[in-house]
C-alpha cells in the first residue's frame, strides 16, 4: 500500500513537472522561422574564450527569438511567412589573447570588430506565393557611433543589424 502512495505521488510530481514544463516552453509563432545553417562553423557567435556549445546555443537562441519577435510584431502581415536561414554570425567584439586569466572571458568591443550576419530570406504570402527572397551580408561598420536604447544588452549591435535589415528589405507593415 505505501509503495502505491509512493508511485502514484512521484507520477503526480512527474506529471506535474511535465505540464509546468510545456506551459513555459517558448512558443515559435508560424509567421517567421530562423534556421541556423551549420551553426558550429560559425566565425564568432560565442560567449566565452573557450566557445562552449551551451554559450553559442544560447547566444543564437536569443538572436532566433529577437528576430521572430521583431518580424511578426512589425514586417510579416498576417498570412504570409518569412523564412531566414543564418549562415554566419560575428558577434561585435572579440577575446583578445595576451589578457589575465580573469579578464579572459570579458568580449572587448572595438570599432575594428563589427558585427556581422550572413543570411538568406524568404517571405511569402497567405497563398504560398514568394513575394521576396535574396541573400545578405550584414555588417555595420559605423555601429560605435550608434546612440542605442539598451546599452546593457549584450546583443545590442547585432539586434540593430537584424533591425536595420528587415526596415531596409521588408519595410513596416503595422
Amino acid at each position: 500500500m505505501k509503495t502505491l502512495r509512493l508511485l502514484l505521488s512521484l507520477l503526480s510530481g512527474l506529471l506535474a513537472a511535465l505540464t509546468l514544463q510545456g506551459a513555459t516552453a517558448p512558443k515559435t509563432d508560424a509567421r517567421a522561422e530562423v534556421i541556423f545553417f551549420e551553426r558550429g562553423k560559425f566565425t564568432d557567435a560565442k560567449a566565452d574564450y573557450m566557445d562552449s556549445p551551451k554559450g553559442r546555443d544560447a547566444i543564437l537562441d536569443e538572436l532566433r527569438d529577437y528576430l521572430v519577435s521583431q518580424a511578426t510584431k512589425w514586417y510579416v502581415p498576417e498570412g504570409s511567412k518569412l523564412t531566414v536561414t543564418i549562415t554566419d554570425v560575428d558577434l561585435a567584439g572579440d577575446f583578445e589573447p595576451g589578457r589575465s586569466s580573469r579578464l579572459q572571458d570579458i568580449r572587448i568591443v572595438r570599432d575594428i570588430y563589427p558585427p556581422k550576419i550572413s543570411l538568406a530570406f524568404k517571405l511569402t504570402d497567405a497563398d504560398g506565393n514568394e513575394v521576396r527572397h535574396g541573400t545578405r551580408e550584414l555588417t555595420d561598420l559605423m555601429f560605435m557611433s550608434k546612440l542605442s536604447l539598451n546599452s546593457n544588452d549584450p546583443l545590442r549591435h547585432e539586434k540593430e543589424l537584424l533591425d536595420d535589415w528587415l526596415r531596409a528589405d521588408l519595410g513596416r507593415v503595422k
